[in-house]
């Protein structure tokens, strides 16, 4: 089942659903099961696995601090694809890949295509590299039946919102606001005309990201998009208040999307 499909039928039940991350080898592989472990039992629909890089340039400080944490313990492609893999084969969320160009060409867009599909994963989200420079990898992303997640931003004309909607399918990551990940948003009504850009470009669902800290703005975030994802906060709350603190965070969350 595609992306947009899994998104059409799950909205069945619920108007908004919600997406989650998790920094792999960040604190450790095993933190990442139980993280995982938690985001079943809340029910969160989607889960981002990010691969760790040097440069993840649209991440904020929480996000850039557990990159370089992973990277010194040693996590590569092998790690990052067997927690997807076992992940796939244990939980009923979707997957996807989250992380930076230069892993990906260095891997080799088959390959990388190749084992993503391999692992269980649904599609992948690449933050640096721009719609119509990925040609190619979605070549290979349609042979493995992968979904592109392409991001739009605010600053986007709405010529160039519908170029990168040409090729993206699954959905269509909004960026809430310029700037990096883990910033608080404000939904207000400038927000509100720039998702209504975002749906003229586009008959792909809407996931919305980029700040989005708390059930209360996963709340304002319903009948406007289809997908609430949610990062920074999540990993917040599990350093702050651990396992315990980190699923009833989640299942905060969750409630706020019924």
């Amino acid at each position: 089942m595609s992306l947009s499909n899994y998104i059409a039928t799950k909205k069945k039940d619920r108007s908004l659903l919600l997406m989650t991350h998790t920094v792999v080898g960040y604190p450790s592989l095993n933190a990442n099961w139980q993280m995982l472990e938690g985001m079943q039992a809340a029910g969160v629909d989607l889960v981002e696995l990010q691969m760790p890089f040097s440069e993840p340039i649209a991440d904020g400080p929480v996000f850039n601090r557990a990159n370089q944490a992973a990277l010194a313990q040693g996590i590569h492609w092998d790690d990052y694809f067997a927690l997807m893999a076992r992940a796939a084969k244990a939980f009923p969320f979707r997957l996807l890949f989250m992380g930076y160009y230069n892993n990906v060409f260095r891997l080799g867009h088959e390959t990388f295509c190749r084992r993503l599909a391999e692992a269980g994963g649904q599609g992948f989200i690449i933050a640096d590299l721009p719609p119509d420079q990925c040609d190619e990898l979605n070549l290979f992303a349609r042979k493995y039946e992968l979904d592109p997640i392409h991001m739009m931003t605010p600053v986007n004309s709405p010529a160039r919102l519908k170029e990168i909607a040409r090729d993206a399918a699954g959905f269509v990551y909004c960026v809430a606001r310029k700037g990096v990940t883990g910033r608080a948003t404000a939904l207000d009504t400038g927000l509100r005309d720039y998702i209504a850009r975002c749906r003229a470009a586009t008959t792909l669902p809407l996931g919305m990201g980029f700040g989005i800290r708390s059930a209360d703005d996963v709340r304002q975030l319903k009948g406007l998009v289809d997908l609430a994802i949610v990062g920074t906060a999540c990993l917040d709350v599990w350093e702050r208040d651990g396992r315990d603190g980190y699923v009833k965070f989640l299942q905060s969350l969750m409630d706020a999307t019924r």
